[in-house]
């Protein structure tokens, strides 16, 4: 029987050179099955601390315990000559996540977890399009997620990527085995939204929105980080791996994520995944621009071609100001990631980071701008004067 993805799917293989890629509903489900396909119950897994609560919250719901990585502070990448040889010898994988689109060092952790026996799993769920060591991103580890949310704009949808395509029917079928049946109340509320943001927006409702939102406890992140509630979170863990103990944290932002999408979900994605190589060269041409801009403390490509990041990660001294600032031109800043995942969970719930000081650097300073609105971003800042914050090289970097 022909899948009823299997036109998304073959479009994502012919992008990663072949790779055999799945259709999931969300990319935290793909990667939720790539964890507990690849990873030993109570095993410890080496993560980003700069990266979304949800994915932090994936990872204990497979049954694992997340180790935190040092981190490059010039773009948030992960920092492999920093992590110890003790470290190194408990691990049972490494995950990526290719913050923004900027590529973490495959090359250097695939022959790393190769001497070690264990998997290199990608979360690209911001790098579609990003290459790293002549390769996309996605086709270095034995797993890589990707979202449909991010540059597509779908609002839906996902694609689980594995190196050993003896493996896609039985990640299909633990797929579909945690999969909700399709509702045509949640099918109508996905087509509505777009067109409600949009009225919103051109209403400028936006504040007022969030605002209703908030009164009637429906607004899941008071804060940056949604709230850990760590008594709660320890009883979740009692329990034998699986989503449901987890499920009011792994929803957030995201309440389909377990969804059997709808002809409706399908379609859209369809659209907006045709779209996609015009979306990812609007990010390269903006990319280009803020990357050679006084708040950035990364470089060009050596051949000049800019990858098309999803963010772009500027260093400003005081963020908090640079948001507003933005703000008052309507431009939103979001997929801020502050504080580091071992200062917002301790260590009860983590391994800190053995030199945490790069991550917590990084989180403070870094201000992710949408590449294709680059040129009324730097006017933005350049009027209220912000200041470019430099990391310091006590803080480490291994590129």
């Amino acid at each position: 029987m022909v899948s009823a993805y299997a036109d998304l799917e073959d479009g994502m293989r012919a992008r990663l050179g072949g790779r055999e890629c799945l259709y999931v509903p969300s990319c935290r489900l793909g990667l939720y099955l790539a964890l507990r396909r690849w990873c030993p119950p109570g095993g410890r897994v080496l993560m980003s601390p700069v990266n979304d609560d949800v994915i932090f919250f994936v990872v204990l719901a497979a049954g694992l315990r997340p180790v935190q990585a040092p981190l490059d502070p010039r773009d948030g990448s992960l920092d492999p000559a920093a992590v110890p040889d003790t470290v190194w010898s408990g691990l049972s994988a490494v995950l990526t996540t290719n913050l923004y689109g900027n590529p973490d060092p495959a090359p250097a952790l695939r022959e790393r977890c190769d001497r070690l026996g264990i998997p290199l799993l990608e979360d690209a769920a911001h790098a579609i399009g990003s290459t790293v060591g002549g390769r996309p991103v996605g086709a270095w580890g034995d797993a890589a997620v990707f979202s449909l949310s991010k540059h597509t704009g779908a609002k839906t949808g996902g694609f689980l990527a594995v190196a050993d395509p003896a493996l896609r029917d039985g990640l299909a079928a633990e797929r579909d085995a945690l999969l909700h049946p399709a509702r045509l109340t949640k099918e109508l509320a996905y087509l509505a939204r777009p067109y409600a943001e949009s009225t919103a927006r051109a209403l400028r409702l936006a504040r007022p929105a969030h605002a209703a939102l908030r009164a009637l406890g429906l607004h899941e992140r008071p804060a940056i980080r949604m709230p850990l509630r760590p008594e709660e979170l320890g009883r979740a863990l009692g329990a034998p791996p699986s989503l449901d103990p987890f499920h009011s944290w792994v929803r957030v932002d995201m309440h389909d994520y377990r969804l059997r999408p709808g002809t409706g979900r399908l379609g859209r994605t369809r659209r907006k995944l045709a779209a996609l190589d015009t979306v990812l060269d609007a990010h390269r041409a903006g990319t280009a621009r803020l990357l050679a801009s006084e708040y950035s403390a990364q470089d060009l490509p050596v051949d000049g071609t800019a990858p098309p990041l999803f963010r772009v990660p500027l260093l400003v001294e005081d963020r908090d100001a640079a948001v507003a600032a933005l703000a008052r031109r309507r431009i939103t800043v979001g997929y801020l990631y502050d504080p580091p995942l071992d200062a917002y969970a301790g260590e009860r719930f983590t391994d800190p980071s053995p030199a945490p000081e790069g991550a917590a650097w990084f989180a403070r300073h870094a201000l992710p701008v949408d590449p294709r609105r680059a040129d009324e971003a730097l006017a933005a800042l350049r009027a209220s004067g912000a200041r470019p914050a430099v990391p310091s090289p006590a803080l480490g970097g291994a590129r």
